[in-house]
């Protein structure tokens, strides 16, 4: 066998294996399965061979095409995966930072405007290529910070075209980067303006025209639901959920971030992969998802950008539930990073730090549906990597604050690397 690359004498080697069939949970989410000295061996994008640097190339029978690539006292961990973003909106919110920091509450800004509707005003104005530009450049910016993996979400267009459109760019960005892509149509984001009084009247337009249109189209993976109050209630949620699912989406949630409202449970219900958020879930709630395996999906960012108490992310791994952290990168929580987010993990929902690694890849892989592909590192699976300027795992959130990505590999060519030695 001859390999196309080789990343050899790796310092520490964290391959998260073993964990594709089910993610991990409690005290799993801290076995990292490193290797000192590790190296990988990558032909056509994937994984053929994992170990010691002197069992891997021994193993090999030719040469790799290219001279090996030595990380001495560096930590290899497998692409982050990001899995709840907001990618694709136009124009941004730095007025409705300035109302936040005036004190005003994140209804309060929804009910003046700002807000979801904000950004439907400047997503509906903007051309294709306009949102595209935009996203590839978020998109871009979290590929040099080690995230190789992207759910990317609509729900800023509120309508048939909108909705179409941005879900098409998803699209376009598939040939632009060499990021993967998990696209997830999310109509129930809010409710526009014209549908302000007819509520049920929206629900009905999403459930009969906006999914058929995305399931014909085949413009979407996922389904998401804002379940929360003041927006869709429990039983509009099930009704577009299971609507979804009768199309062959499958489902998310975005749950219980402002008020305890039992998203959290119809995500259980339903079968859901991920309920998001759970700032303010019931443990009765909570004790449902572990039992239907749903992904506890958690957002420390946004936390941080509400300025709000951050979810019991430690009462959640003590009840054996899979937890996932994702940036939930979006207008108002412009949080384009793994790294910080890993950070706010750490110090604010004291999650420890390999816990958070683990959350970061394979569980966010689970996330999507993608834990055969993706999220650790082992033969078979596409040969996405990060080698990172630190020696260990704990390393990396006690250095926050900054990008410590050394070389980027994804589905496995080199496709950022660090100037100088």
């Amino acid at each position: 066998m001859k390999p196309d690359i080789v990343l050899s004498h790796i310092g520490q080697l964290a391959t998260l294996a073993g964990h594709s069939d089910a993610p991990k949970t409690g005290q799993s989410l801290q076995e990292l399965s490193i290797i000192e000295d590790g190296a990988v061996a990558i032909k056509d994008g994937r994984i053929v061979s994992v170990g010691m640097t002197n069992e891997v190339m021994s193993s090999l029978s030719e040469e790799p095409v290219l001279p090996p690539i030595e990380f001495p006292n560096m930590l290899a961990i497998p692409g982050f995966v990001d899995s709840h973003t907001h990618l694709v909106f136009g124009g941004s919110r730095e007025n409705d930072f300035a109302m936040k920091l005036a004190g005003k509450g994140y209804m309060e800004i929804l009910e003046g405007g700002g807000g979801i509707l904000n950004t439907l005003k400047a997503t509906r104005l903007a051309t294709q290529d306009e949102l595209r530009s935009n996203a590839f450049s978020y998109a871009e910016s979290m590929l040099t910070s080690g995230t190789t993996t992207i759910e990317a979400k609509s729900g800023y267009g509120l309508d048939v075209e909108n909705e179409v459109k941005m879900l098409q760019v998803v699209e376009t960005l598939r040939n632009k980067l060499p990021s993967e892509f998990v696209s997830t149509f999310m109509g129930a984001h809010a409710i526009p303006p014209e549908y302000k009084d007819r509520v049920d009247n929206y629900v009905e337009l999403v459930i009969n025209d906006m999914i058929p249109t995305i399931a014909e189209h085949k413009l979407a993976e996922f389904c998401d639901v804002f379940c929360e109050e003041g927006v869709f209630s429990v039983e509009q949620s099930r009704e577009i959920l299971n609507a979804a699912q009768d199309k062959g989406m499958k489902l998310k949630v975005h749950a219980d971030e402002i008020v305890q409202l039992g998203g959290a449970g119809l995500a259980a219900e339903v079968g859901a992969i991920s309920a998001d958020h759970l700032l303010r879930s019931s443990d009765d709630d909570l004790e449902a998802m572990a039992k239907a395996g749903t992904i506890a999906t958690l957002l420390p960012g946004t936390a941080f950008s509400l300025d709000t108490e951050y979810a019991n992310a430690r009462k959640m791994i003590e009840m054996e539930l899979p937890v996932a952290l994702a940036t939930d990168f979006n207008p108002n929580c412009a949080n384009e990073s793994m790294f910080f987010t890993i950070a706010l993990a750490c110090y604010k929902m004291k999650m420890h730090p390999r816990e958070a690694i683990s959350a970061a890849t394979i569980n966010g892989a689970h996330a999507l549906s993608r834990s055969e592909v993706v999220g650790s590192i082992e033969p078979g699976k596409r040969a996405d990597i990060l080698i990172l300027d630190c020696p260990n795992p704990e390393y990396l959130s006690w250095r926050f604050g900054i990008n410590l990505v050394h070389t980027v590999v994804v589905n496995g060519q080199v496709v950022h690397t660090k100037l100088g030695p």
